[in-house]
This record gives C-alpha cells, sequence and structure tokens, in this order.
C-alpha cells in the first residue's frame, strides 16, 4: 500500500505543480496584453505629438526635425499632385468611382499576398 500512497502524492504534487505553472502562465500572458495595450498607446501617443509638432512647427522646424518634416511636406505634395492627376483620369476616361474602388481593392489584396 505504501507505493500506492507514495504514487498517489507524487501524482498530487504534480498536479499541484501544473496548476502553478498553468496560474503562471495565464498571469504572463495578462500581463504581455497588458504592455501591447500600453505599447499601442505610447505609439498613438508619439504619432499626436509629430502631428501636433509639424502642425505647430513645420513651417519652420528645428534642425533637428527639418528632413522629417520636410519629408512630410513633399509627401502631401505628390498626394495633391496624385489627387489632381486621378481628377484628370475620371475626367477624360469612362471610368466610375465604382470602378477604381474595385480597382483599389485588388490592390491592396495583392498588396498583402505579395510579400
Amino acid at each position: 500500500m505504501a507505493f500506492f500512497d507514495d504514487l498517489k502524492d507524487k501524482a498530487t504534487d504534480l498536479g499541484r505543480a501544473g496548476m502553478a505553472k498553468s496560474k503562471q502562465l495565464m498571469e504572463i500572458t495578462k500581463l504581455s496584453l497588458n504592455n501591447s495595450g500600453e505599447e499601442d498607446a505610447i505609439r498613438k501617443a508619439y504619432l499626436e505629438i509629430g502631428k501636433l509638432y509639424y502642425a505647430e512647427r513645420g513651417g519652420a522646424p528645428e534642425p533637428a526635425y527639418a528632413a522629417l518634416c520636410q519629408r512630410i511636406t513633399t509627401a502631401k505634395i505628390n498626394i495633391e499632385e496624385n489627387k489632381a492627376r486621378i481628377a484628370q483620369i475620371k475626367k477624360d476616361g469612362t471610368l466610375s468611382d465604382e470602378d477604381i474602388s474595385q480597382a483599389a481593392a485588388q490592390t491592396e489584396v495583392t498588396d498583402y499576398t505579395v510579400e
């Protein structure tokens, strides 16, 4: 009988150890998810800081930020030029907004699957 009692005690100890590890894993997972949320909050705050800085100082940024502000300004100019070209193509052609939306949707799917 001592053998079975010893076996029962070992099984009980293993069960307790498994439960303790499960609780630890659950807590680690919860904390990791919480950290992901906090990191997302930081990224959003950084983005807002950048937007605010560009709105306030983009025209005359401090030297450390000049290249980044110029990159934003150039991108905005490119976007406006692209929009104007899109409007011209729509005016000259027979494409509808629906045709363009469908083409854009197909491009987005292709962009994700090409990698």
